[in-house]
Parts: C-alpha cells; structure tokens; sequence
C-alpha cells in the first residue's frame, strides 16, 4: 500500500505531459489538410464547343477575419489588419490579426521554407491586407499557409 501513491503521481505526470504534447505548440505547427483519396472520382467536367467556353470566374470575395470560419476546407479570401509580424524562433511568421492570437478567429503563417520568398515582412504590421488561398482549420479555427508573395496585398 506504501507505494501505490508513487503510481498515481507518475501516472498523473504522464498524463500531464502526454496532453502537452497533444496539444502542441505556435511554433511546431504543421497545416492541417484533409487527407486525399486518389480513387475518389474527380469534378464531371461538361464538354464545351469551342468558342463557348465559360467565361472566367471572378476572384471570391473578401472576408473579414472574424467570418472565415465558413471558408475552411475552400479557397477563399480574407481581409483583416495586421496587428503583429511575429518571427519565431523556428524561423515561422505568423500575421497576426488579434491582440491574443489565442482567441482570434483567423491565423496565418509563413514557414520558415518560403520565407526567402518575401521581402520585409515586417512592414505588413498597421496595415489591412486581403490573404488568398486554401483556408484550412487548425487548433480549431481558420487557417491560410502563405506560400507565395502574390498570395497577400494591400486591402482598400
């Protein structure tokens, strides 16, 4: 019986670190994609006469951040002001939206592998910016990866 309370604090201590774990951290964060099935039939695309091709589509409209949460799992466009260019120490930048990037509906990030791409990063904070691209959830709220320069401009 003497050492039956040595059980209960290690197992409370792997309990502690094994949520830790699975609840991760800012800095590690991969994005978060729905898997693809390659046997899944694809989109029925309908034969067109030449000539009679539809006329292209224009870009979706901008959303504010705090209305991106119905945008996951599509390609879409939100709009928000940069609060923050965080750099962490992995060598990620986070826009941030919020003051508590915690609570903010949206997030975005530039890994550390496409960051050569950029210029200053830095001048983004202060300004309002529209971000396109694949909007994914991650830690439970929306996500886009910026991968490519062309991907954030200067909103009116």
């Amino acid at each position: 019986m003497r050492g039956r309370p040595i059980f209960v604090v290690l197992g409370l201590l792997l309990l502690a670190f094994g949520l830790g774990v699975g609840v991760g951290s800012r800095f590690s964060r991969k994005p978060a994609t729905a898997p693809v099935d390659p046997l899944a039939p694809g989109p029925v695309q309908a034969d067109l006469a030449p000539g009679n091709d539809p006329a292209p589509s224009a870009p979706p409209p901008c959303v504010d951040i705090r209305n991106a949460g119905p945008l996951v799992g599509s390609t879409g466009c939100v709009s928000g002001l940069v609060l923050r260019v965080y750099s962490a120490s992995t060598g990620n930048t986070f826009l941030d939206f919020c003051q508590d990037y915690h609570s903010c509906p949206f997030s975005s990030v530039i890994f550390s592998t496409d960051k050569n791409k950029f210029g200053n990063l830095a001048s983004l904070q202060g300004k309002r910016v529209e971000i396109r691209g694949d909007v994914v959830a991650y830690q439970g709220r929306a996500e886009i990866v910026i991968h490519d320069p062309q991907q954030v401009r200067s909103a009116p």
